[in-house]
């Protein structure tokens, strides 16, 4: 049976691995959607990968389903927005022309918890250039360490005994994907409509800063359609079934 509804291609944010969001996808499942995770290989231990190497590896789990002739829409949660936006640059149909002829191109975003990234510009560039106080940038081993507590900054909201578990996943994230600009970074959000699910309760970036990065994005010209959450940083974890029914929403507005 020929696959209809379009692929969802998910970008993990920093430090997660593809896991993140299989509570989503667990719930998508029985509605036949068909889900690809990226595995970012900047969070795999090599402090040589930078953004370009998250944005080849999204590229191209994104091309494969477009060669496939499949639609495919990209949901990104946290730093992945930097990578998804990029990557999907040439894959979208020009302005004036969504809808029309055959399928094989992205359709849409779906934002979590996140900010809207210029072209051409670094991941830390895209939120002011300057480090949060809760990173620590350490240039010896290469790698980003959390000056906080993982539970509070991404799982506040989440029982204690599935928070642990959630933290004993967390991989390594290299300085160079924060920090080093890539030529590959795109502002692809300007390309498609956005569905962006806001988190009230966020420790990590304040719901008044998602807030203005949404009404920054659209005098920019995105079409950007909000909703909020009661939640921590990681919706996908602490509300799964608002996230599924959200994207399934998205994919419907996309689809028109």
């Amino acid at each position: 049976m020929s696959q209809t509804k379009p692929t969802l291609v998910f970008v993990p944010g920093s430090w997660h691995d593809p896991s993140c969001y299989s509570k989503v996808i667990a719930l998508l499942e029985p509605q036949s959607f068909k889900s690809v995770v990226v595995d970012l290989p900047t969070t795999q231990s090599d402090r040589s990968k930078n953004l370009s190497d998250d944005i080849v590896a999204a590229k191209t789990a994104i091309e494969a389903e477009i060669i496939a002739g499949h639609d495919v829409v990209v949901i990104v949660w946290s730093y992945g927005s930097v990578v998804g936006s990029s990557a999907i640059q040439g894959f979208t149909r020009p302005k004036g022309e969504e809808g029309k002829g055959e399928r094989g191109h992205v359709i849409g975003m779906v934002y979590m918890a996140t900010g809207f990234n210029p072209t051409g510009v670094s991941f830390l560039g895209a939120f002011g250039g300057k480090p949060p106080p809760i990173w620590n940038l350490n240039e010896e081993t290469g790698f980003v360490d959390l000056a906080v507590d993982p539970k509070d900054l991404f799982y506040h909201d989440i029982p204690d005994e599935e928070a642990k578990a959630l933290i004993a996943q967390l991989r390594p994230q290299t300085v160079a994907s924060l920090t080093e600009v890539s030529d590959l970074a795109y502002s692809g959000w300007l390309d498609v409509p956005v569905f962006y699910l806001a988190t009230i309760e966020d420790k990590g970036l304040p719901i008044e800063a998602q807030r203005m990065f949404v009404q920054m994005a659209k005098d920019a010209g995105a079409e950007v359609t909000i909703e909020e959450a009661q939640s921590s940083h990681s919706v996908m974890l602490s509300q799964p079934k608002q996230t599924a029914e959200f994207i399934v929403k998205a994919v419907k507005a996309f689809e028109g």
